[in-house]
Parts: structure tokens; C-alpha cells; sequence
């Protein structure tokens, strides 16, 4: 993929955050609601609102979660349905690429969403995936601890000859859907409305952290710290591709590894 950009005296004059008239301001807020409410924002009512559910029912450490459960009881339904969430999902990932394509500018550019530095991407996302899990197993232990988190079941689909295929696959659309969404859009469409750098990395971890409130609160304070971890990585490099990367390796270890080995070895219980 090319690199190259056009010459200035080619180009027209880029539009600054300073330059912003008051409806292009408007415009983008209203935006960024519409972006947030098809994809995260959406996820994350819900989860407060299942939160309130769990916890009207009964403690959080009596509960359990299931991600990725089973969509139908026969096998090729199942399948169908559980690519068809796949497929849906990056729906919003596309929407905002389109958002933020400009005339001689690819947004995966913009974004830093590129394989044109793949040692940087690739040694950070591993760096930042070492340092996350095992971060993400100490604050899971506590919570389970204290009673605030509900027992976590990453993988519930049935076995299958496609049940590892598709978790990885779910734990690819999870990152870039994340990790697009919260950290790349948001930190764009966010500086253009000005607002400052500190803040809108507490935003986009907040947000971050309140899509998995439906699991306790144990995984709103370990996803709130990651997105802090995140959002200063993507401020230091420019570049949500070691995000994704990072993302993808801490879903995919979670989830095969739970399909594969979970039962074995008690994780869930």
C-alpha cells in the first residue's frame, strides 16, 4: 500500500478544528450520537441495563456469562446465525470508514488502520496483549473475590467441526469493531470538536469499560484501564492497527482457549 501523499500545492487546504463553524460542529455531535447509537453506545445501554436486571436477581458472584452461547440448537443454523452476527456487527466499522474518507485520503490511512508498519503494529500488540492479560486475570480474580464479578464463560457454543473457525472469527469482528469504533473514530471525530487529549482518552475508556458492565463490575475497571493503556498508545503512534492486533490475541486466547480447555482445567466455575 502506498504511503505517498499529495503535495501541499496540490492539495486543497485541510479544514482545522479551529476553522469548525458552529453547524459543522453540530453535525459531526449529531454524528458521532448516530455512529455511537448503531454500534457501542447501543451495547452499552444494555449492559447497564442487564447489569440492573443481574443484580435485581441475585448476587453477581452466584451468576454466570456467556459470550459467544449457542444462536440455534441445529448445528448449520447455529453456524448461519452465528456469521450472520459476525457480518452485521462490522456494519458500523464500514459506516465510519466511509464517514471518514476524504477526497485523495483513505480513512484506513487516517486511522492507521494498515499493514505499511508491520513491526511497530506487530511489537506493539503483542506488548500490549502480554501486559493486558495478565493484567485481565488478576482484576477477573479479584472481582470474583469481592463478589463483583459474574463468573465468566468466554466460549458456550457446542463442539463443532466451525466452533474454533468461528470464535476466531468473533474475536477478529470484536477488535475492529472496538477498536475502530472507540478508539479511532472517536479520538478523530473527538479532536476535531477540540476537545482536549486527557479527556477524550477517559471518554473512550469509560465507554469502553461501560459495554461490559452486563459482566460485573470487575470487567468495567479492567476495560476501563485498558482503554486508558489503548487510547495513550493510539495518541503516541497514530495507529489503530497494534490495537486491533493486541485486541484480537487477547479474544482469540480467551476464547479457543476456553472451547479448548476450559472444562479441563475449571475456568468459569
Amino acid at each position: 500500500m502506498s504511503t505517498d501523499a499529495p503535495s501541499p500545492s496540490a492539495s486543497p487546504a485541510p479544514t482545522t478544528v479551529a476553522s469548525l463553524a458552529p453547524a459543522q460542529r453540530r453535525r459531526i455531535t449529531a454524528e458521532i450520537a448516530i455512529v455511537l447509537g448503531l454500534s457501542l453506545g447501543q451495547s452499552a445501554v444494555y449492559a447497564i441495563v442487564n447489569l440492573l436486571d443481574k443484580m435485581s436477581q441475585a448476587p453477581l458472584a452466584a451468576q454466570t456469562t456467556r459470550l459467544n452461547p449457542v444462536l440455534n440448537d441445529r448445528q448449520y443454523f447455529d453456524l448461519t446465525y452465528q456469521l450472520l452476527g459476525i457480518f452485521f456487527a462490522l456494519i458500523p466499522v464500514l459506516l465510519v470508514l466511509f464517514l471518514l474518507t476524504e477526497p485523495g485520503k483513505s480513512a484506513f490511512r487516517t486511522l492507521g488502520f494498515t499493514f505499511s508498519r508491520p513491526k511497530v503494529d506487530f511489537g506493539l500488540g503483542f506488548g500490549l496483549a502480554a501486559v493486558i492479560g495478565v493484567g485481565t486475570l488478576g482484576i477477573y480474580a479479584a472481582g470474583r473475590a469481592l463478589g463483583i464479578t459474574t463468573a465468566i464463560e468466554p466460549a458456550a457454543l457446542d463442539a463443532y467441526w466451525w466452533t474454533v473457525p468461528v470464535l476466531i472469527l468473533s474475536a477478529l469482528r470484536h477488535a475492529v469493531v472496538e477498536e475502530v469504533i472507540v478508539v479511532g473514530y472517536l479520538f478523530h471525530r473527538l479532536g476535531q470538536l477540540r476537545w482536549s487529549t486527557p479527556v477524550v482518552i477517559v471518554t473512550s475508556a469509560l465507554l469502553r469499560g461501560s459495554y461490559h458492565l452486563y459482566q460485573g463490575f470487575g470487567p468495567f475497571i479492567g476495560n476501563f484501564i485498558m482503554g486508558l493503556i489503548f487510547g495513550y498508545a493510539y495518541t503516541r503512534t497514530k495507529r489503530v492497527m497494534p490495537l486491533v492486533i493486541a485486541h484480537a490475541l487477547l479474544d482469540i486466547a480467551g476464547f479457543v482457549g476456553f472451547a479448548l480447555f476450559g472444562s479441563a482445567i475449571g475456568i468459569g466455575d
